[in-house]
């Protein structure tokens, strides 16, 4: 399946009964986020709401929230069919297999794949209006205030799109934007994101200012990509084409020398001035906690383009499970392939909601060495963003670590603590309020895994306890039988 645009998405879900059009009158000062935040915790559907209180702009919110609607933005029904895909283009990447017939299969499946690619139009319904001067008014859009506690409104779901001052290459990226006034917002570029790094180089330069487009909307695949943690050198537009199985449609900004999505609902054009900062904050963040008030960046809009009636896409954080935890949860399965193409001892991984994403990353492998599960943490640490990770926690490849109970079972009963802790220190995310100074810290690595003599362990290591598949299959045949229901 595939969706043009934000619209086509939202015609999908209520088709499946997964969407509710919300009449009522509501504000977007905290009364959505409350309603968003109960629907989203009890796995409710995606929420529509046509009349915001002064405003003519519906608000779409919970697009994302359930794995079965991530799967279908995605452009599946399953999401391990999206890994499977991915895991045959990494045998690409290996080069031509042997044989005729699987030459040809993978000459086919390479061209195939230029038909990912963005394709540049000329018209687009993101600018089917054009607001220059007086008419760029950010408070004319219904901006959420979602928390007691916020510094203000939030745009919380943009492709903020920038160019890299060096290679020319676009980045689209999800950052928050807190509205000021009726033109200038914050540009909250934290320390280790792409975006970041134009920014310094802008500094480093001295550029005058640095063009940046803040795309709302558009179709469910290519907003998720600004949320991927994808490397630097990766274009978003064409893992967006490769997931939806077709080219992103891009158009020339109105005013900037960027490339904007073609079918989004509204775009902000403008640009940070290189060293002009301002206080940004506070804001209920997805650590379920708020993130205080520090300097970033002033975006000043000076043109917004959209369409004539648009749809005003947004999403609300705070404390787990949130949207954006399904939306983490889709980096996650989409991303295992490539870790286990460079730790093949991988199993599986999973980031739990309680874990913010950054701060409890389970994995399983097939051991075969001493000092294995430490082989792996380091290279975890070693692997883009995953060098933020606090915890690792490392089990046997025949735990579940989808099953985070069993996990807690294992690491209470395997670890002595005096041997399989480690402790080390690096990078760690902006948002980490922990570490006595921000932005790095301490990590932890535990190792839950079986020890052996060769690790130093001279007791012989107890076996599960586990029922024989004889009495198993035997209770199983007469368990109607017993008459216990």
């Amino acid at each position: 399946m595939k969706f043009k645009d934000l619209r086509e998405f939202v015609a999908f879900l209520e088709s499946k009964g997964d969407l509710r059009r919300i009449a009522t009158p509501v504000s977007c000062e905290l009364e959505i986020s409350e309603i968003a935040d109960r629907v989203v915790k009890r796995g409710g559907p995606a929420l529509l709401f046509e009349n915001v209180t002064g405003y003519d702009i519906p608000v779409l919110i919970n697009m994302y929230g359930t794995e079965q609607r991530m799967a279908w933005a995605l452009g599946v029904d399953h999401l391990d069919d999206v890994v499977e895909r991915i895991q045959d283009l990494l045998q690409l990447a290996h080069g031509p297999p042997e044989g005729l017939v699987n030459k040809l299969r993978t000459l086919g499946q390479l061209v195939h794949m230029g038909s990912f690619q963005p394709k540049t139009v000329r018209r687009a319904p993101c600018q089917e209006l054009v607001l220059h001067g007086e008419d760029v008014d950010l408070s004319k859009l219904p901006i959420l205030k979602c928390w007691p506690l916020d510094g203000g409104r939030y745009i919380t779901l943009p492709l903020v799109i920038t160019r890299d001052p060096d290679t020319g290459v676009q980045n689209y990226g999800t950052y928050r934007l807190q509205v000021y006034d009726a033109n200038t917002t914050g540009m909250h570029w934290q320390t280790h994101k792409v975006g970041t790094h134009h920014y310094r180089l802008s500094q480093e330069q001295g550029l005058s200012r640095l063009d940046v487009a803040v795309a709302l909307g558009g179709d469910p695949a290519t907003i998720w990509t600004g949320s991927a943690p994808l490397p630097p050198d990766m274009d978003e537009m064409t893992v967006a084409g490769f997931l939806r199985e077709d080219g992103v449609d891009l158009v020339k900004a109105k005013t900037l020398d960027l490339m904007v999505p073609a079918q989004a609902e509204i775009v902000l054009e403008g640009y940070v001035v290189p060293g002009e900062e301002r206080s940004e904050g506070p804001f209920g963040d997805h650590t379920g906690y708020y993130s205080m008030e520090d300097e970033f960046p002033v975006f000043h809009v000076t043109c917004i383009t959209r369409r004539r009636n648009p749809i005003y896409p947004t999403t609300i954080v705070g404390r787990p499970p949130m949207e954006d935890y399904f939306m983490g949860k889709v980096t996650e399965r989409i991303f295992l392939p490539v870790i286990r193409a460079i730790l093949p001892e991988v199993v599986d991984i999973n980031m739990p909601a309680e874990g913010v994403f950054h701060n409890l990353v389970l994995v399983s492998i097939r051991k075969e060495f001493p000092g294995h599960a430490r082989k792996v943490m380091h290279g975890l640490w070693g692997l883009g963003l995953m060098s933020l990770a606090k915890t690792i926690i490392v089990v046997d490849h025949f735990v579940n670590v989808q099953n985070v109970s069993e996990v807690a079972w294992r690491v209470a009963n395997n670890i002595d603590p005096a041997q399989d802790i480690l402790m080390t220190s690096g990078p760690l995310d902006d948002l980490d309020h922990a570490t006595p100074t921000p932005k790095y810290g301490s990590k932890v690595g535990i190792d839950a895994t079986q020890k052996g003599p060769s690790e130093g362990r001279q007791r012989e290591w107890p076996p599960d306890i586990v029922m024989s598949p004889e009495i198993k299959e035997l209770v199983d045949r007469k368990w109607t039988d017993y008459g216990i229901g």
